[in-house]
């Protein structure tokens, strides 16, 4: 089967043939032509089947036909995140180039005030993320009465997400007639509760089993002790690997790790939540185009993103979501090539491995990893090593492996010579009568000079306080020895 097969126009097929497609996938020949007869649609198929272009296509076509109004945009496609709603958007300019359909892309992160005159204008398209859409609908700006198609895209994730409640009052605010065309990759109940309330008469399109890894992707796991992820995952990127995603669960990980990664040398980049939008879009760009052949990302990057020849997705941390799993390996292997995929599990990791091999009904292949020293990586406890041989390594694109060498060994520290001190020891002298008679008088007889002083009888020293007395406050009194004239002497008989 061709495209020329599905009824679309001889401008959008064109269009089509320019980006270098001639053969519809799975999903899309079963969807196009049903979307072209107006039909709704639940289309359950995994990431990277070309569901994308399975409901652009066909909308363009739709689209082809009837004039825009201010505010009223005439179709809606509601996307979970900005990236997704941008990639969408990309779709469009492409496969559209032949026909003068207007779109607008609300999303965070970008001046509402081009948006709002965007929809002014009148828009045949309008791509959304929920939660701006809210926004700008609840300040009258977007009036949803002439929309009669909606898209609700990666429903699943939108579950996820949060979004459920902003799309049933979105749907609400719809005209009843229109067409629905609703994809996801899962169907679990939430989702099938709204297919139910809001979609009439679905052809349900099922292309592979829900969850289920893409067959074109080669799958491992790479047991790990936590403190050696960043040397293994050094090691695997220098053995050859043409582009990358990494994917990791924190944000301060993703940081981190590109940080380490652009030290080694490598040329990579970095994608997560708590950059400005512009910055995740100049990312993007530049892995797309080659500048850098690296990027890290947290799961905000997870699903939906089409990037043409990622040949290799590493899960630097095992996803704390089975579902997560499918969706990060899914980056690779997209539009029939193949790709590889290597997960790093620790010790910590043995739930979410387990969680993982029983939603892909499949155990995950175990693979070995020699690390820069020759050492092959596993989960044993390592030796205590000796401090010589923890040299940090500096890691070059060409996978060359230098070790700074240890610090040379400091002689012993002399002490300086001193010259031996010789105590002489007087002889003892004999006691007379009068020191034998100072001896044996009572204390108080003696001599303030020859008294033995407590620490608490020093002068200046605290007076120590019962438990039982109330402290309050100092003591103005005299606190010093026992003056001479106070003292009570015994003369000698």
């Amino acid at each position: 089967m061709i495209f020329a097969d599905l009824g679309l126009s001889e401008e959008l097929i064109q269009a089509v043939t320019d980006s270098g497609y001639t053969t519809p996938t799975a999903i899309q020949a079963q969807a196009i032509p049903s979307v072209l007869m107006g039909k709704d649609i639940i289309g359950i198929a995994q990431t990277g089947t070309g569901k994308t272009a399975a409901f652009v296509l066909p909308m363009i076509d739709v689209l082809g036909e009837g004039r825009s109004r201010a505010r009223m945009p005439r179709s809606l496609i509601l996307e979970p995140t900005r990236e997704l709603a941008a990639q969408v958007a990309e779709n469009f300019d492409k496969y559209g180039k032949y026909h003068k359909l207007s779109m607008a892309l609300l999303i965070g992160g970008v001046s509402m005030g081009d948006q709002i005159k965007a929809l002014e204008k009148g828009v045949d398209v309008l791509i959304a993320t929920p939660g701006r859409l809210m926004d700008l609908y609840d300040r009258g700006n977007i009036l949803l009465t002439g929309c009669g198609l909606l898209v609700i895209d990666e429903a699943d994730r939108m579950l996820d997400m949060g979004f459920i409640p902003d799309i049933e009052t979105i749907c609400t605010r719809l005209p009843a007639t229109r067409q629905t065309l609703l994809f996801s990759a899962t169907m679990p109940p939430p989702i099938k509760k709204l297919s139910d309330r809001f979609l009439t008469s679905p052809k349900y399109i099922e292309v592979a089993r829900p969850a289920s890894a893409n067959a074109s992707i080669e799958q491992g796991k790479v047991r790990v002790q936590s403190r050696r992820k960043r040397d293994t995952l050094f090691a695997m990127l220098d053995a050859g690997v043409h582009t990358a995603i990494i994917f990791c669960n924190r944000k301060t990980t993703v940081r981190d790790l590109n940080k380490a990664l652009r030290q080694g040398g490598f040329d990579s980049g970095e994608i997560h939540g708590d950059m400005e939008q512009r910055d995740r879009i100049a990312e993007l760009d530049k892995f797309k185009d080659g500048t850098i052949n690296i990027l890290v990302a947290s799961d905000v990057a997870a699903r939906g993103l089409d990037i043409k020849g990622v040949s290799h997705v590493f899960n630097y941390d095992a996803p704390w979501h089975p579902d997560d799993y499918v969706h990060r390996i899914g980056r690779t292997g997209r539009a029939g090539a193949t790709g590889k995929a290597y997960t790093f599990i620790t010790e910590e990791d043995a739930e979410a491995l387990a969680n993982i091999e029983k939603l892909i009904g499949t155990t995950i292949p175990e693979i070995t990893v020699a690390d820069p020293g020759g050492k092959s990586v596993d989960a044993k406890p390592a030796k205590a090593r000796e401090p010589e041989e923890r040299a940090p390594r500096r890691r070059t694109r060409s996978g060359e492996a230098k070790a700074r060498a240890p610090r040379e060994e400091r002689a012993p520290r002399e002490e300086p010579a001193h010259e031996e001190e010789v105590i002489t020891e007087k002889p003892a002298r004999e006691k007379t009568r009068e020191d034998k008679a100072r001896d044996e008088r009572p204390r108080a007889a003696k001599p303030k000079e020859e008294r033995p002083r407590s620490a608490d009888r020093r002068p200046g020293a605290a007076k120590p306080r019962r438990s039982h007395e109330r402290d309050d406050g100092p003591d103005d009194g005299w606190n010093g020895p026992m003056p001479d004239f106070l003292s009570v002497g015994f003369g000698e008989s």
